[in-house]
């Protein structure tokens, strides 16, 4: 695990809410400047930062909300760092809890080097990747699916079913498997499904592949699989 250990005059810790922020701004000595709950307004946050731009660093913890706060730091010239969830409650967790003393204690884990580092994913790639985890979710479930057919079977004391679920066609003949219509319509229900995501998977991984021709290192991952070859720093990603 990385942390940040770049020093400044100003250390800015900020607990993160979808529709508010608790901003807690330090000085080198640990002094408070400023402890201020705000909307989640960038003007509101700007007018917190301003006297400290040039000397300040911000950090937050990674949730979902953080992308606004990385870009509006990045546009004001205010240094930003994300800070990995998991181990920035096992540095910081506590009995007392709340916005006010969060903001406090991520402002002072920036200012002593003991705030844990996450990779700030970059702006013009993150709804990719968003979709990507997205699509992981859906073939997850419909795996579970598969999963429920093959239960069902099972459950009912049938042959086991020789059918290659992932085959789309091949998926036609369960429509005549059970004797009860209840439990026939449970397993029409589950294939239903299946056909819609693999259906709209097929168009996503189409998609996501002339935009990752798009981006540098996506192009790289995707020449390297096509071709299967292994990564050649100098070679792909030179100048």
């Amino acid at each position: 695990m990385n942390f940040y250990n770049n020093t400044h005059p100003y250390y800015c810790g900020i607990d993160l809410h979808a529709r508010t922020l608790y901003v807690c701004i330090i000085d080198e000595d640990g002094n408070v400047c400023a402890h201020k709950k705000i909307s989640a307004d960038p003007n509101k946050l700007a007018a917190l930062l301003e006297p400290y731009i040039g000397n300040i660093v911000a950090g937050v913890e990674c949730m979902h909300c953080w992308y606004w706060v990385a870009d509006f730091c990045q546009n004001i010239g205010v240094d930003f760092i994300l800070g990995h969830a998991l181990y920035m409650k096992a540095i910081h967790g506590g009995k007392a809890k709340n916005d006010r003393i969060d903001s406090f204690k991520i402002a002072n884990l920036i200012r002593g080097g003991n705030f844990p580092l996450a990779y700030v994913y970059p702006k013009d790639m993150r709804a990719t990747r968003d979709l990507l985890r997205r699509c992981m979710k859906i073939v997850r479930h419909g795996a579970d699916l598969k999963a429920h057919v093959v239960n069902t079977t099972s459950q009912y004391n049938l042959p086991p079913s020789k059918v290659n679920l992932k085959n789309t066609t091949a998926r036609e003949h369960l429509k005549t498997t059970f004797p009860d219509s209840v439990v026939q319509k449970n397993i029409d229900l589950d294939m239903v499904i299946l056909d819609c995501y693999a259906e709209q998977l097929s168009k996503i991984e189409w998609f996501i592949e002339t935009q990752a021709r798009q981006h540098k290192l996506g192009r790289c991952v995707y020449f390297m699989l096509k071709n299967e070859t292994v990564f050649n720093e100098e070679r792909f990603l030179k100048g």
